[in-house]
């Protein structure tokens, strides 16, 4: 298999998408309020259970960062991939178009790489007859240019 550690030449376009600093922002804020609901039972446990909290909030963040990566035969998303020969169009979609494209225009059978800190999107037709999946929808700040790198 594949893996975008391996498919280092031939790049024609890298992307990471993580957590804007307002989402950690929340983190912290939620983690601190933990604060609040411990102090009267536990006093030592208000310091110790929001670093704990923050810990896995944060945890939870990086884990929600993705990659996209297009080479000169593949497109990963994410932990998705798929040869680039079955892309038919690509589609750079603005804010207003990624989201009827997540929502009402969206086919149940299509592939979903989103994530809520980016509101721009593309839309990757696929064409394989081993696969139902008709579209891949994708997050990504730099909608034209990556469909400019899928469509090279």
């Amino acid at each position: 298999m594949n893996s975008p550690a391996s498919a280092t030449h031939g790049v024609a376009y890298v992307e990471k998408l993580s957590p804007t600093i307002t989402w950690w922002f929340v983190g912290l804020f939620l983690s601190s309020m933990t604060a609040a609901m411990v102090y009267p039972v536990w006093h030592i446990g208000a310091i110790v259970v929001p670093a704990v909290v923050f810990a896995l909030a944060a945890f939870w963040l990086v884990s929600m960062g993705a990659k996209i990566l297009v080479t000169d035969t593949h497109f990963y998303a994410g932990r998705a991939h798929i040869e680039r020969s079955y892309i038919t169009e690509v589609e750079p979609l603005d804010s207003d178009a990624a989201f009827q494209a997540r929502g009402p225009q969206l086919d149940a059978r299509a592939f979903l790489m989103i994530r809520p800190w980016v509101k721009q999107a593309v839309r990757v037709h696929i064409n394989d007859p081993a696969d139902p999946t008709p579209y891949w929808v994708v997050s990504t700040k730099r909608p034209a240019a990556l469909a400019r790198a899928l469509s090279s």
